[in-house]
């Protein structure tokens, strides 16, 4: 994994954990609630609104937490600590990592290359966060650190699943035979080993961008698309033998 690729990552992860932590605290009207001035929650309707007039004949995604800025994201953790400390540990040393970060998304942002030795700080630092979250999702899942758990999924129409919501998406989205589906999947190991991946189970890849064709098979209301990870070990936390799992609903007609 690249640097730019792991910035990116941890902070969808983090805006998603933060949204789900706040969610689940203060409701949906939590953005009132955050601790961030209102002017920086305008300015994130602001950019969802400029990328929703770019967007003329695709969906981008709806959730409003996606365009806050990574100090947006460590404000906010600062200032709810008390949701998110038993997950991610010693405040100091979290917004120290916190603080190397943001001053490497910025270097990134204006262009200026990383040293070597920075990349690995960035995707050391990025897997460590992700990691303690991960583990920590588990442990409440399961009681154990040890299976693989999804951190979000994002597909191609702008529908997505992210931490804590329940296991089903339900799109509404109207499919036809001969639309391509395709997913971008992030997800971590406890025991950082690599994952593979996999739609409805056909066939596993390395690759954590998944494609499907709609076929014949799949036309009906409400169909089910199943995406799995698993470790390389040899248990895994379903009987499937998938270690977590998210499913998209779809109506899909024949292609007339």
């Amino acid at each position: 994994m690249n640097e730019k690729q792991a910035l990116q990552d941890v902070e969808n992860v983090l805006r998603d954990f933060i949204s789900a932590g706040l969610d689940k605290k203060f409701g949906p009207d939590w953005f009132s609630k955050c601790g961030l001035p209102d002017d920086r929650i305008a300015k994130w309707k602001e950019k969802l609104e400029i990328e929703n007039k770019k967007q003329k004949h695709s969906s981008c995604d709806p959730r409003l937490i996606y365009y806050s800025d990574f100090y947006d994201l460590r404000n906010m953790l600062n200032k709810n600590w008390d949701i998110f400390s038993a997950a991610l540990g010693e405040k100091k040393e979290v917004d120290a990592l916190l603080g190397m970060l943001e001053n490497y998304r910025n270097s990134n942002a204006h262009g200026r290359e990383l040293l070597t030795y920075q990349k690995h700080l960035v995707v050391g630092i990025t897997g460590e966060i992700r990691n303690r979250i991960t583990k920590f999702r588990s442990m409440q899942e399961t009681g154990a650190d040890y299976f693989p758990r999804i951190e979000s999924v994002h597909d191609n129409y702008g529908n997505s699943w992210k931490v804590d919501e329940y296991g089903i998406v339900r799109t509404g989205k109207l499919l036809r035979e001969g639309d391509v589906l395709e997913y971008i999947v992030s997800a971590t190991d406890p025991q950082g080993e690599e994952l593979e991946y996999s739609i409805r189970h056909n066939e596993w890849q390395k690759s954590r961008v998944l494609q499907l064709t709609i076929l014949k098979e799949h036309i009906g209301l409400g169909t089910k698309i199943y995406i799995s990870i698993r470790s390389t070990r040899e248990y895994h936390a379903n009987k499937s033998g998938d270690d977590d799992s998210v499913i998209f609903k779809y109506d899909v007609l024949p292609n007339q």
